[in-house]
């Protein structure tokens, strides 16, 4: 499939773009991360680094040692939506040394920033919702999420067994997926670009370095049973909180799942618009949640302008809905995540049925 085409821009994101730079200059802020994300990023990485030496070198009693191998998944997860996401994005601060340093993250935790720069920011970012295009809307054969996509049997109780699968997304991101690109030389149909000598370097010492931490330490010091329990429960928490919070971003009901034309490979939608079709906030008013996410539940600012830090989306957010307002653009919002948990659940219902 080759990669589609927009429709070219017109005074839509045109006027987006002219009033959210406007209202950067008349508040005198930078795009990027305040002082207030950087003591999140330091609370978050030293309280994951804390409850991982405590679990492996101090070892806790059982009922504390699982508690807190629930609180070290959500402490990953954290870290993903705050630190490595925006870093990724080169959000995260002014200084390009420290969104580097905010991306690396990612490689500790044992995922692959490379990975994750071609898969998210280069194929999910551009072609949302594209059948054959985004890799996060290709979980075949296990789950359907698409119309385009072929239904199997199973697919009629996904909204029942989703949580387990969710549950593995960051183990199976750990040790088989990373590794299928790498070898594959693709994110779905979309070539990697070409990695140089250092990619490769930190890619494969990374993965060893993550073997050592995760697994043969942890061995070592706890025993396997142990390790196992607490292994999995960490990356399970993790997974299933990552997993959710994405889902509910492009996998609900009123996205849209837009595909090219056939013959000219052109969509119908300039990019803009085509970005709040396939998109959708949840629980915009809820700090706690948009402290805990990462400001995640901003999902159609973060499409629009990923280059700005998720700190100043509430701000845009009022600018943007006006623009689309303005332009008779439908903008989705659930006022609360159990809402949009609810309509990611009738989506996944839909999609198994019909």
């Amino acid at each position: 499939m080759s990669l589609p085409k927009f429709a070219a821009s017109r005074s839509f994101h045109a006027e987006l773009k002219r009033r959210i730079s406007l209202h950067f200059e008349e508040t005198g802020k930078s795009t990027a991360g305040s002082s207030g994300l950087l003591s999140k990023a330091v609370l978050l990485l030293l309280g994951a680094a804390a409850l991982y030496v405590h679990l492996v070198f101090f070892t806790p009693p059982v009922v504390f040692a699982l508690l807190e191998a629930v609180l070290l998944g959500g402490f990953i997860a954290a870290i993903g939506f705050n630190v490595m996401h925006d870093g990724a994005h080169g959000s995260f601060s002014r200084h390009k040394w420290l969104n580097h340093f905010a991306a690396f993250t990612l490689n500790v935790l044992g995922g692959s920033s490379f990975m994750w720069n071609m898969k998210h920011n280069v194929v999910h970012h551009a072609y949302t919702n594209i059948d054959g295009i985004d890799d996060d809307i290709d979980v075949q054969p296990w789950m359907r999420l698409s119309t385009t996509q072929k239904r199997y049997r199973l697919h009629r109780f996904q909204h029942l067994y989703f949580w387990f699968l969710y549950c593995m997304l960051y183990i199976s991101w750990i040790f088989v997926m990373d590794y299928q690109k790498y070898f594959k030389q693709k994110i779905g149909s979309v070539e990697l670009k070409k990695m140089a000598l250092s990619d490769h370097l930190v890619f494969w010492g990374f993965k060893v370095l993550n073997l050592v931490t995760y697994v043969a330490l942890p061995i070592y010091m706890l025993g396997f049973l142990p390790w196992l329990v607490g292994f999995a429960t960490v990356t399970c928490v993790a997974g299933f909180v990552l997993s959710l919070v994405f889902q509910l971003a492009h996998t609900v009901e009123h996205t849209a799942f837009p595909m090219p034309n056939e013959a000219t490979s052109k969509m119908d939608d300039e990019w803009a618009i085509h970005q709040i079709k396939t998109t959708a906030n949840f629980a915009t008013q809820n700090r706690v949640i948009s402290w805990l996410v990462g400001g995640l539940n901003f999902q159609v600012e973060h499409h629009l302008f990923p280059k700005i830090s998720h700190v100043h989306y509430p701000a845009i957010n009022k600018i943007i809905k006006q623009v689309c307002q303005e332009f008779d653009v439908a903008y989705n919002e659930f006022p609360r995540m159990r809402s949009a948990v609810l309509s990611h659940v009738l989506f996944l219902r839909q999609m198994g049925r019909a």
